[in-house]
């Protein structure tokens, strides 16, 4: 039997409707509608060049554009961006003239981009990076964030395909979520939204992440200020290893009523 599938049929908020044939063992195939997760590159240039492109979900594409220098260290404040411009899957970046975006052109944007760990946490050293502040926290309101962050998953709770990043306060209130295809976008997002809203550093916020803790994750929470990391899945051994330097408290496998601590657990009151 030969399926053939139109096109997509719209597209809104991130996701696509698409016609799909449902399979259940022993029924003929049905025919019926999905929705996915939109994802499609997205090009960042600065001062009229190619910097880095990014497979990611449409939407907040200024805050992504402006969280990834700002985590990989190119612009410090918003005084460094003359200008910024977004359409046709593309963000460009006017930078004032003092800086220099190939000066710091160590981006961690997959997990195999072969960086060598030590190398890469001491390079945030280098960038002026610092211990993280004290920010005392309630474990039970830790055991409520993962819940609260599903409830705020607009776009997953209709595709259950895209990773959410999220921040709150000391005692659980949300400030602010963003969502996307790839992790680092989602918490690039985040961490941009908060940098044009002069918020950073995140010196009272918890970040907590739909998945796992990455290094180049908590390399990003580092660079925003954010003391506490929170992940419902489990942390890798070179995101241990850089919450231990800076001081960060890194939590894993939080769901269940349960986490790990793998950093940083004075911050923590039971």
């Amino acid at each position: 039997m030969s399926l053939r599938h139109s096109t997509r049929v719209s597209v809104r908020h991130g996701i696509v409707t698409i016609p799909i044939h449902k399979a259940h063992s022993g029924d003929p195939l049905i025919a019926a509608q999905d929705l996915l997760a939109v994802e499609e590159p997205l090009e960042i240039r600065v001062n009229g060049r190619p910097l880095s492109i990014t497979m990611r979900t449409p939407g907040h594409d200024v805050e992504l554009a402006l969280g990834f220098l700002f985590t990989e260290g190119i612009i410090q404040s918003r005084d460094d961006v003359i200008a910024i411009e977004s359409r046709n899957n593309a963000v460009e970046l006017t930078l004032a003239e003092s800086i220099d975006p190939g000066a710091s052109r160590n981006f961690y944007t997959t997990s195999s981009c072969g960086v060598c760990g030590k190398a890469s946490i001491e390079s945030l050293y280098a960038s002026g990076c610092s211990m993280l502040p004290d920010l005392a926290v309630a474990t039970e309101i830790i055991h409520r964030l993962p819940d609260k962050l599903r409830m705020a998953q607009r776009v997953f709770e209709h595709t259950g395909a895209l990773h959410g990043a999220a921040l709150f306060d000391s005692v659980g209130n949300l400030e602010m979520i963003r969502e996307d295809v790839g992790r680092h976008n989602a918490v690039d997002k985040l961490v941009g939204a908060a940098f044009f809203g002069n918020l950073t550093p995140l010196a009272k916020s918890i970040l907590m992440l739909s998945g796992r803790a990455s290094f180049e994750l908590a390399q990003k929470a580092v660079v925003a200020g954010i003391p506490v990391v929170a992940a419902v899945g489990a942390p890798s051994s070179l995101a241990v290893e850089t919450a231990q330097r800076f001081g960060m408290t890194l939590l894993g496998f939080l769901r269940d009523n349960r986490f790990n601590v793998y950093s940083g657990a004075a911050r923590l009151n039971s």
